[in-house]
């Protein structure tokens, strides 16, 4: 894992060295504490912006974490309720900041759960992305590579399994502080958007030249300016040598562009992984192969952030990207 800081200049520490990092998340209230999973080696917390880290996860029974996501079910919690997704797929949650874990085994009982399979490696699968719904308490949806993105009302308690018309294969999903009810899902099948915390979907892809999704990033300020990145298929989206990845930009009920003005071309590109943060209007961060790059114009155009990189530094992409202000 590395951390990029900026004081006078930017500088770059490494942590977790030794361990594949998969996914990150930041605690909403309190930007200092931030998770990590790991291929391998569980769940750690940091509880200082990431300059030191701490295994946690006791109960949690399978030490490739595949998601991680922070939600807030009542004003008054001390902590946030954390989720971490495994593979195999499987969910679990804790109240305690990752002292104590309970698994939410419904998830397993759903009618879909027998059809779910990653396709690279059909004999098992993952939960892929978790959001914490960021406008209702104890709401949250849950992403299976591949096979469903599936809902609990109750933090787990009870789930609701995939429906006709939504997304099979999400990578990525968002919700937004000013849309209430309505998530964005970036997955493999295309772009979708609900309306209604998932009950139905639409998938509004005028514009959009290439079907295979891996991130989405919504401008803090506006619900309805949404970036992606988009890539011909699985091939050429993760690895340097064969990628060809691009961003795109919609606004509205406008059709989608593509937004690459300051960003790499696409050819030899990785998927870009995106972040923002809410005191930041307007600012979209993207990360790549090629580098970290800010939009300060919700994903019109981009900026490289002057960081030099230790080696091999991003040159096989980027997993996860969060913010972390301080």
């Amino acid at each position: 894992m590395l951390i990029a800081r900026q004081r006078s200049r930017w500088a770059v520490d490494e942590h977790l060295r030794g361990r594949s990092s998969e996914c990150v998340a930041v605690d909403p209230r309190d930007s200092a504490r931030a998770y990590c999973g790991t291929a391998g080696a569980g769940l750690f917390r940091s509880g200082d912006s990431g300059r030191n880290w701490e295994a946690v996860g006791p109960g949690i029974d399978h030490p490739t974490i595949t998601a991680v996501a922070v939600g807030y079910a009542d004003a008054a919690d001390a902590f946030g309720t954390v989720y971490a997704g495994t593979e195999p797929s499987a969910v679990y949650r804790s109240e305690t900041g990752g002292q104590s874990w309970v698994d939410l085994a419904g998830l397993r009982a759903l009618p879909s759960a027998v059809t779910w399979s990653f396709p690279p490696r059909p004999g098992t699968h993952h939960v892929r992305w978790i959001e914490a719904d960021v406008t209702v308490a104890d709401r949250v949806f849950v992403a299976i590579e591949a096979g469903a993105l599936v809902r609990t009302f109750d933090c787990g308690r009870t789930w609701h399994d995939r429906v006709r018309g939504g997304p099979y294969d999400t990578h990525t999903a968002a919700t937004h502080p000013l849309a209430p009810g309505r998530i964005y899902s970036a997955a493999g099948d295309g772009y979708f958007e609900s309306s209604d915390a998932g009950e139905s979907w639409r998938s509004p892809e005028n514009g959009l030249r290439h079907g295979y999704l891996v991130a989405v990033a919504v401008d803090p300020a506006d619900p309805d300016t949404v970036v992606v990145s988009a890539t011909g298929g699985p091939g050429t989206a993760y690895r340097a040598q064969w990628a060809e990845a691009y961003v795109y930009r919609r606004a509205g009920l406008e059709r989608w562009e593509q937004a690459m003005r300051g960003l790499p071309e696409a050819k030899g590109t990785t998927a870009s992984r995106f972040a923002t943060h809410p005191s930041e209007s307007g600012v979209i961060y993207a990360a790549n192969n090629r580098g970290l790059f800010r939009s300060d114009d919700a994903g019109r155009s981009w900026k490289a952030l002057d960081i030099s990189w230790p080696q091999p530094g991003l040159a096989e992409g980027i997993e996860a990207l969060a913010c972390l202000p301080e």
